[in-house]
């Protein structure tokens, strides 16, 4: 992490981090980019308390929703989220006007989105979430886009981000050949749209390679 931009990008950070004042960071990129490390990693450049993650993958339609549907072979894609309750929870992280909001989390050793499993404190002051969709132009994504201050793309190879995918996949209990597909069917069509919107990013950045 390393690098140049991301030095330039975390001093901005802090330097926006005034009392009384909440940040809301979003991360964004398509599927593999490591935005979830990425913004793991950025939480730790802080002293506890100052930063939480909240990732946009806690308003995955849960399972009971679409199984035996469409939607069930192109999970991860734009409509497969609950993307009204995200904006509604992003709405509520800026008024910050509650002692603590409580924010979903998806699980991936069950595949499937846990309720109020993320607690926000409201004297938190930088909040960063992350999700492939933070810059997509369609309602209500450009409403959630309107609640960031700030998004930074991870611009990954897409070599790179295949090959996590084909490795994430089979960790979670696909063979290679399902693992390969799904990484170059729904994955990869996912990760079109999501490329599509890093021009409308603050910042762009490539982590790690």
């Amino acid at each position: 992490m390393d690098s140049p931009e991301i030095t330039q990008s975390m001093d901005a950070l802090r330097a926006r981090l005034v009392p009384g004042r909440r940040i809301i960071l979003g991360i964004a990129g398509a599927p593999g980019s490591g935005k979830s490390t990425f913004a793991e990693w950025i939480q730790r450049q802080f002293d506890p308390g100052i930063a939480i993650v909240v990732p946009m993958d806690g308003f995955h339609l849960g399972n009971a929703i679409i199984d035996g549907t469409p939607l069930r072979q192109r999970k991860g894609a734009m409509d497969t989220f609950d993307a009204g309750g995200y904006l509604s929870l992003l709405r509520r992280l800026v008024r910050r006007d509650e002692s603590v909001v409580y924010a979903p989390e998806f699980r991936r050793t069950i595949d499937e989105p846990v309720a109020a499993s993320i607690a926000i404190p409201a004297d938190v002051p930088l909040v960063i979430t992350e999700g492939n969709y933070l810059l997509a132009e369609q309602e209500p994504w450009k409403d959630i886009r309107a609640q960031l201050d700030e998004v930074w793309f991870v611009d990954t190879p897409p070599a790179l981000r295949l090959s996590r995918l084909v490795e994430r996949h089979m960790r979670f209990g696909m063979d290679r050949a399902a693992a390969e597909a799904w990484a170059n069917g729904p994955d990869e069509a996912n990760a079109v749209l999501v490329q599509a919107t890093r021009a409308a990013a603050d910042r762009r950045t490539i982590p790690w390679n």
